[in-house]
């Protein structure tokens, strides 16, 4: 079993604000550094390299980041040990809080890659209901042994 992660965040300004430069002069680079993590599998991305184009909900303001990992302490270690936690704690500046979740973990099959709608589903269903195997938080978080029972 991999682990697939879907995170959506509300821009606070265009993409080619200079607010927001920051953040989008270093995607490409992050987006490599996590490629090159040890445990990375998949990104989602389009022919730019990367996947601010792609709309999964009718805001055009909302970003995706959808990837797959191998397992979640490399998801994490690439979140929290290098450069991207440094853009995580500035997310503030240029992402809306949201009061709902703006993330889901779930265990999909080693060759699957998720899709948009699987993913739009995972966060509906986390968001309607408690966290479980089938859609959790990396907080709330469950092993792939729970789902495979």
């Amino acid at each position: 079993m991999k682990l697939a992660q879907l995170n959506i965040a509300s821009a606070r300004y265009p993409l080619d604000a200079p607010e927001i430069h920051e953040f989008t002069d270093n995607l490409e680079r992050i987006n490599g550094l996590a490629e090159q993590s040890p445990g990375f599998v998949w990104r989602l991305k389009d022919e730019s390299g990367d996947a601010t184009h792609i709309r999964l909900f009718d805001d055009p303001d909302l970003l995706v980041n959808m990837s797959v990992w191998d397992n979640l302490p490399s998801l994490t270690d690439f979140m929290y040990r290098t450069a991207h936690r440094d853009f995580m704690r500035k997310r503030r500046e240029w992402f809306h809080s949201l009061s709902e979740h703006t993330h889901v973990l779930w265990w999909i099959a080693d060759n699957h890659r998720p899709t948009l709608e699987e993913a739009a589903e995972r966060l509906q269903y986390l968001r309607d209901h408690q966290a479980t195997p089938f859609a959790f938080t990396l907080k709330n978080s469950f092993t792939a042994a729970d789902i495979t029972g």
